[in-house]
């Protein structure tokens, strides 16, 4: 696994054994930035992201790697917010990012709390977590931390659908690669 693109392209990332920790493969994660990409603009620049159910924290520091101005790693498990920290480190990120260490809604709750909105927000817990999906998308259906310009991408196995979303958050899209999907969310007002 490895940063894909931007300031930290072709460094390696660390994951941890076993099968809970299912990391966004390099191509998956090509395929969203390009998706979110507005041909050459750097529309990552200066932006805040929330990687949520983080995991090895790849797709955040993707992120920062293409110049997002800060990003939230949200995870609940130690083992993996170790991880993340100790990948950030590796890569001598020292600023730009917090590593949230506790349960995604409660994170959630706590960053709205802050006053945050994001610009990009990636969900992406392990498969079998079907309730999770559905838990965060009504959250940030009526959540402050999404602005009308906010995109909302659900990482999900391809035989479990999240949903069209719960309104006024809408998916807009669904792209099928492997057996993942990634659904694309926005407000539709």
């Amino acid at each position: 696994m490895r940063v894909i693109a931007g300031k930290f392209r072709s460094r390696p990332l660390r994951t941890l054994p076993g099968i809970d920790l299912r990391p966004t493969a390099d191509r998956l994660r090509e395929t969203l930035f390009n998706v979110l990409s507005a041909g050459d603009q750097p529309v990552f620049e200066g932006q805040v992201w929330l990687d949520l159910c983080a995991g090895t924290g790849a797709v955040g520091i993707e992120a920062l790697s293409r110049g997002a101005a800060k990003v939230y790693f949200v995870e609940s498990s130690p083992a993996a917010a170790s991880l993340i920290e100790r990948n950030l480190d590796s890569l001598g990120v020292d600023a730009g990012f917090e590593v949230v260490k506790e349960d995604v809604i409660r994170a959630l709750r706590n960053l709205e709390a802050k006053s945050i909105t994001a610009h990009f927000i990636f969900l992406d817990p392990p498969y079998r977590m079907e309730k999770v999906y559905v838990q965060v998308l009504q959250l940030l259906s009526r959540s402050s931390l999404l602005s009308p310009d906010t995109v909302v991408v659900a990482e999900h196995d391809k035989r479990f659908d999240p949903g069209e979303g719960s309104a006024p958050l809408q998916r807009f899209r669904k792209l099928k690669q492997g057996d993942a999907v990634l659904s694309f969310y926005r407000l539709v007002r």
